[in-house]
């Protein structure tokens, strides 16, 4: 383990009184995880020294605190912990953070889930080029209120077409006004919300070396 930003005594299923997180490096459990979850492979653009397990507390759509795992690379790992902080300070809510090795490395699966996560080595949509998740550099939140919307205008998830039009209809929905965006973008991620044709409204990521 190396070393923990935010000290923890234990973390168990219990609700959190108070935001926590810690960082490891990926243990030979986790390890074993992503390649049997589908999320990693030996041809990966990013070795598994260069990634971190996450953990972090968040308030759920009830209010209730839960215990969320993310795997990023260690380049954003510290700040993903303290983007997690504020957005845990004010509230905002997410539905579930699972890793994505828990849905066989499906994105599809993951975002029907609406399933909140970051690493995950695959393809960027409708393309043959990696994805910023493949490198760890990326984090989506939310993404059935926050759907990414092609070119066309298409929408691939049902429950995300009543988010097309973008009002605050849900404390999850991101705009670009949100305090939660703004979190993001103050600690240098970009944001698809903001692309100018295709908008990926749950698409956070940091063009870092």
């Amino acid at each position: 383990m190396i070393k923990i930003l935010i000290v923890i005594a234990v973390f168990t299923t219990t609700l959190f009184p108070i935001f926590n997180a810690d960082i490891m490096q990926i243990t030979p459990a986790i390890k074993k995880r992503m390649i049997e979850g589908n999320s990693w492979r030996e041809n990966c653009p990013v070795p598994l020294k260069n990634l971190r397990y996450v953990r972090v507390v968040y308030h759920n759509f009830n209010g209730e605190d839960r215990l969320g795992e993310l795997i990023v690379h260690k380049s954003i790992a510290t700040d993903i912990v303290w983007i997690m902080e504020e957005l845990y300070n004010i509230g905002y809510p997410i539905r579930q953070m699972r890793l994505v090795s828990d849905f066989n490395g499906d994105d599809w699966s993951s975002i029907e889930a609406d399933n909140s996560s970051a690493f995950n080595c695959r393809k960027a949509t409708g393309s043959k080029k990696w994805s910023k998740h493949a490198f760890g550099k990326a984090i989506d939140i939310n993404p059935i209120e926050n759907p990414y919307i092609s070119r066309s205008g298409h929408i691939s998830h049902k429950a995300s077409l009543k988010y097309r039009k973008r009002v605050p209809s849900h404390r999850a929905v991101l705009l670009k006004s949100s305090k939660a965006t703004k979190i993001f973008k103050r600690y240098g991620f970009s944001w698809g919300g903001e692309w100018k044709y295709t908008k990926d409204y749950q698409h956070f990521y940091k063009n870092i070396q």
